[in-house]
C-alpha cells in the first residue's frame, strides 16, 4: 500500500516538474490601423475609445465642402458635352437625309460622324470624371471594415486628417489570442497543436487553449521565443490587454 502511495506521488511530481507557468497578455490577432485616403478637415467623430462598433458602422467623416465643387465642375461639363452631342446627332440626321437626296457631299457626312465619336467618349470621360468625384465622398465618410472594439483614437473634430496617419486603432474580439514568451531552453519541448491550460484570473474563466503559433524570431536581451495561444473563451467577455496565466506541458525530447 504504501510502496503504491509513493509510486503515485512520484508520478505527481514527475508530471508536475514537466510543466511550466507563463504568464500572458490578451491580445487580437486582428488589429487594423484606420486611415483616410484624402486630406481634409474632420467634421465628426463617433467613436470613443472603448467603443464596440460594427462592420459598416460610420467612424468618423471628414468635411466635403471641397468636393461639392469637384462634382458641380463634373456635372457642368457632363451637360456641355450631353448637349453638344444632342447638337451633332440632330445635324447628323439632317445631313443623312440630304445626302440621301444627293444634296450634301459625303464628306460633310463622314465629318460630323466623327465628331460624334469624339463628343461620346468625352462624354465617357465626363461620366467617369463624375464617378471618380462621387468615391470622395465615400472615401470622406470612414467606416468600420468588420466588428470590433476600438482601442485607441488619435483624432478629433476640427483636426486635420492626414492620409497615412493613423486615426483609430480597431481591435477584432473574434480574433482574441494569448501571446507569451518562452525560454529558448524549453523550445523544442513545445509543439503547435500543443495543448495549454489557460487561467484568466480577472474573470474567473480557466479553459483550454492551443498553441497556435511560434514566432522564431529570437529577443536577444532575454533569449526568448513568442508563442500564441488559441483559447475557447466560454461565452466570457475577454478583451486585449486582460493578464493570463499559462501552464504548459513540455515533451521530452527523444
Amino acid at each position: 500500500m504504501i510502496r503504491k502511495i509513493l509510486l503515485t506521488l512520484t508520478l505527481f511530481l514527475f508530471a508536475q516538474g514537466n510543466e511550466i507557468e507563463l504568464s500572458g497578455t490578451v491580445i487580437s490577432d486582428n488589429e487594423k490601423v484606420i486611415t483616410s485616403r484624402n486630406m481634409g478637415f474632420i467634421k465628426n467623430v463617433y467613436v470613443i475609445e472603448g467603443s464596440f462598433v460594427k462592420k459598416g458602422q460610420l467612424l468618423y467623416e471628414i468635411d466635403s465642402s471641397s468636393i461639392d465643387s469637384k462634382k458641380q465642375e463634373a456635372l457642368l461639363n457632363l451637360e456641355i458635352q450631353q448637349n453638344k452631342l444632342d447638337n451633332i446627332q440632330t445635324n447628323y440626321n439632317r445631313y443623312k437625309r440630304l445626302y440621301a437626296q444627293d444634296l450634301v457631299p459625303k464628306y460633310d457626312v463622314e465629318q460630323l460622324e466623327l465628331n460624334l465619336l469624339n463628343v461620346k467618349n468625352m462624354i465617357s470621360i465626363a461620366k467617369a470624371k463624375l464617378k471618380e468625384v462621387n468615391a470622395l465622398y465615400d472615401y470622406s465618410k470612414i467606416k468600420a471594415p468588420n466588428n470590433g472594439l476600438i482601442i485607441k483614437k488619435s483624432i478629433k473634430a476640427g483636426e486635420m486628417a492626414l492620409p497615412s496617419v493613423p486615426a483609430l486603432i480597431l481591435s477584432d474580439l473574434g480574433s482574441l489570442k494569448i501571446k507569451t514568451e518562452i525560454s529558448e531552453n524549453n523550445l523544442n519541448s513545445v509543439k503547435l497543436g500543443q495543448e495549454v491550460k489557460v487561467n484568466i484570473p480577472s474573470i474567473k474563466l480557466k479553459t483550454l487553449g492551443k498553441v497556435s503559433a511560434i514566432i522564431p524570431n529570437i529577443n536577444s536581451m532575454t533569449h526568448s521565443f513568442t508563442l500564441k495561444i488559441s483559447f475557447n473563451a466560454q461565452d466570457k467577455k475577454v478583451y486585449p490587454g486582460m493578464y493570463s496565466k499559462l501552464y504548459l506541458s513540455l515533451e521530452e525530447e527523444k
